[in-house]
């Protein structure tokens, strides 16, 4: 399978199956789409005919046309073009080889939030439940299960995450020391991330975060008017003015690395590069812009109109990046963050985050579920971190919830680079882990094509 595309003034070619990108002048393009089709000789003349006044001004031969024709067949015999699909049957193979393995937890260290933020999956950090503080004694259990199911893994990602957890600081503070402390015993490396709305930042929290966080999430929606029409507290105030100073001061304190702005954009802000501007005269420079999740009769959901906004605004967002490199003032999009010499393994590109069998969420009573996204919807809770997991049935349904297990992801070209999508995303919108957000899908692919074209750039510079 390959994708063309062109962009950026590019003309791009992927090799889905290989990996392999290939940027290529106008007659290689028109030869490969027609490869598989046609002869040689059926190919050789139609090209002669569509380039008779020549291609850039230069004129075409018939010698010129085969000697490229004879080249992509060389790519072709390489394994780097038209390169078959051969990891179907390895889907399920490759995680069972790590079944049992927990590698990561979300604790969801606060059901509960100092904001009332009207889009918010989470239910204004209740869960569609009652408000909870995770106890240290539950945080604890949860640790000492992750190390007691992470089999030789040595390092464990553990994200502090709510509500907001900093209504819960001490026992965040406790639950650091004490995976601190039993790393050494049982050979293990703690990686903490810490999510917040940056309301209770203060120095304490930032000496904390910049000693013990390997990266710190920051909720910032971009333009004020943006931020401050759904991130406000319950007195219906907006929080903009009083986080951004925060979250500078935060950023300043950790070398502006290992961290990263997270915003929200809605269908009252399709037009989201606004809101990237403006982190980027904030003085942020690791970025991510999120598209809503929420029911779709909500009036934040975005809509088919908003769609073209949107792809629009990847595009330019991919200008903007090349743009700010060349004059030396880079910023990271995380969407964006691809490599194209190496990238994900082929387990990862199989069979995706792992949700539900390497990863899991905690609730503050210690309930697991498959990740944050099904924390409050009962079916999904999987066990608890005192007996582990008891919902065999709905683990092994994730379990077997690769790319190849979605018929809808079969002759999708991107199928290797998202895994299969997001299986939160996909059951909300289908009522199956093994569906697909289809609008998910559209603005996935943007994004790729996005990413690829940047990345290209990077590597060929000026040259097209």
């Amino acid at each position: 399978m390959i994708h063309q595309y062109k962009l950026g003034g590019y003309n791009i070619v992927l090799d889905i199956c290989s990996g392999s990108v290939h940027v290529v002048d106008d007659i290689a393009y028109d030869i490969i789409a027609l490869f598989e089709e046609q002869s040689r000789e059926q190919i050789i003349a139609l090209i002669k005919e569509k380039y008779a006044n020549g291609c850039d001004g230069e004129p075409v031969t018939e010698s010129d046309i085969a000697e490229c024709y004879d080249q992509i067949k060389e790519l072709k015999d390489a394994g780097k073009l038209f390169s078959p699909d051969t990891f179907e049957p390895m889907a399920g193979e490759l995680k069972a080889r790590t079944a049992g393995v927990v590698k990561a937890l979300c604790l969801h260290i606060a059901h509960t939030c100092n904001l009332n933020c009207s889009y918010c999956f989470a239910s204004q950090g209740k869960y569609h439940g009652e408000r909870a503080l995770m106890s240290f004694e539950v945080g604890k259990q949860a640790l000492d299960f992750l190390v007691a199911n992470s089999g030789t893994r040595h390092n464990l990602e553990v994200d502090f995450f709510g509500g907001e957890p900093l209504m819960n600081f001490d026992v965040v503070k406790q639950l650091v020391a004490y995976a601190r402390s039993i790393e050494k015993k049982y050979n293990k490396n703690f990686r903490f991330t810490l999510t917040t709305n940056g309301v209770l930042i203060d120095d304490d929290v930032i000496d904390f975060a910049n000693r013990e966080m390997s990266n710190v999430v920051l909720s910032l929606d971009g333009r004020r008017e943006v931020h401050d029409r759904f991130r406000v507290d319950y007195a219906g105030n907006g929080s903009w003015e009083k986080i951004v100073p925060k979250f500078q001061k935060l950023v300043e304190a950790r070398g502006g690395k290992n961290y990263y702005m997270r915003g929200t954009f809605t269908h009252h802000n399709p037009d989201f590069l606004k809101d990237i501007q403006t982190m980027l005269d904030l003085g942020f420079t690791e970025l991510s812009m999120e598209p809503v999740v929420c029911a779709g009769d909500d009036p934040s959901a975005l809509t088919e109109s908003d769609l073209p906004i949107v792809l629009k605004q990847y595009e330019e967002l991919a200008e903007l990046m090349i743009q700010r490199r060349k004059e030396g003032r880079p910023f990271t999009f995380y969407h964006y963050m691809i490599d194209l010499t190496g990238g994900p393994c082929i387990y990862k590109r199989i069979s995706g985050c792992g949700s539900g069998t390497e990863y899991m969420a905690v609730t503050p009573w210690g309930d697991l579920y498959p990740c944050h996204q099904f924390v409050g919807e009962e079916k999904f809770k999987l066990g608890d971190v005192w007996n582990g997991v008891s919902n065999h049935e709905t683990q092994c349904d994730f379990a077997a919830c690769n790319v190849y297990a979605r018929p809808d992801c079969k002759d999708c070209w991107a199928k290797l680079y998202c895994s299969g999508g997001c299986a939160a995303n996909a059951y909300h919108a289908t009522g199956s882990v093994r569906g697909v957000y289809k609008y998910g899908c559209e603005l996935f692919r943007k994004r790729m094509e996005c990413a690829i074209m940047a990345a290209v750039s990077e590597q060929f510079g000026d040259e097209k």
